[in-house]
């Protein structure tokens, strides 16, 4: 389970808006800070199975632990 917080989501919304472009770059900034982030902390086997993985926002960047 993910769990991403209000912050999180207006960093990423700020972030990726473009008003000529559309939801693109917010897709590109969704998977640059968040996917490739958290799927690298996956893999390196920092969550046990079955974790809540909660994603909040500190000086910029995104954190994540798990509950």
């Amino acid at each position: 389970k993910l769990e991403v917080s209000d912050p999180v989501r207006t960093l990423l919304a700020n972030e990726g808006f473009d008003p000529v472009y559309g939801a693109r770059p917010l897709r590109r900034v969704i998977q640059n800070r968040l996917q490739n982030a958290l799927a690298n902390a996956l893999l390196g086997g920092e969550f046990p199975a079955g974790s809540t993985i909660r994603v909040n926002e500190q000086h910029g960047e995104l954190t994540f632990d798990a509950g």
